[in-house]
């Protein structure tokens, strides 16, 4: 578990402090190094702060598709999303903090509503999670990189702390 104080020094008439706790981080991920970025940030938050990190692999809407389509060999794309979740738990491991991971998909063919900020969000509270770290990626996209639209998105609508990281190439 961490903590880090808040206070309002604007608001005299505030003269209690508050302290947020964080037992477990949400760091999202896709196929671009810009999410390993995040996903260090959440390592170092969780490791100084006795927390610990649970990473999702949001799926691009181009595998997506391919995986509904029955255009991809889904071995391919699990050996692909095996070596970007072992990225993020070499990371965890070189802080020394427990990490678990999942993949989910970042868009549907039929539903509207599910894309790479409501998943990213939707993840958050099945976890419980109590803080989250996303990648805020320059557009464009390249191919298998989800999360750059997603950013802005979460910052919107979460209902838990966000460290949006910022990635200057």
């Amino acid at each position: 578990m961490w903590g880090f104080l808040l206070s309002d020094s604007r608001n005299p008439s505030m003269t209690d402090d508050r302290l947020l706790s964080v037992d477990l981080i949400l760091a999202p991920i896709d196929a671009s190094e810009e999410s390993l970025d995040a996903v260090e940030y959440a390592c170092a938050i969780a490791a100084k702060y006795d927390a610990y990190v649970h990473v999702v692999h949001v799926l691009s809407k181009e595998i997506v598709q391919a995986i509904e389509t029955g255009s991809v060999d889904e071995s391919a794309v699990a050996t692909d999303g095996q070596a970007i979740t072992e990225s993020a738990e070499t990371i965890a491991a070189e802080h020394d903090i427990a990490v678990s991971t999942s993949v989910v998909y970042g868009f549907s063919t039929r539903i509207k509503t599910t894309h790479p900020g409501r998943v990213v969000l939707d993840t958050a509270e099945d976890i419980d999670a109590d803080f989250l770290v996303i990648p805020r990626e320059p557009l464009p996209e390249e191919p298998g990189e989800v999360l750059s639209r997603a950013a802005e998105y979460v910052l919107l609508y979460a209902s838990q702390p966000v460290l949006s990281v910022w990635v200057t190439l």
